[in-house]
């Protein structure tokens, strides 16, 4: 099964997630199928301040979605 879930990147104390199209079966960090987007619970970091906390490209969730990917809670909470 296919699911729509997070992948920490980031440092200690620092995270950053990856929102990744990934098989069910695979490690939290394996390889994706798709990265769809990013989620930066501290907010924007680097050079470029001006960014949001969340970015998504929609029209990859909606393929994915059509295609019979799960969302898992974490993803769906902050698509709310």
């Amino acid at each position: 099964m296919i699911k729509i879930r997070l992948a920490r990147k980031g440092a200690k104390k620092n995270p950053f997630y990856h929102i990744v199209v990934i098989e069910e079966s695979a490690k939290r960090d394996g390889k994706p199928l798709d990265t769809i987007g990013y989620w930066s619970p501290t907010g924007p970091r680097g050079a470029n301040k001006t960014s949001s906390k969340l970015q998504i490209n929609k029209k990859s969730l909606d393929s994915w979605l059509t295609n019979g990917a799960k969302v898992t809670a974490a993803v769906k909470k902050l698509l709310e």
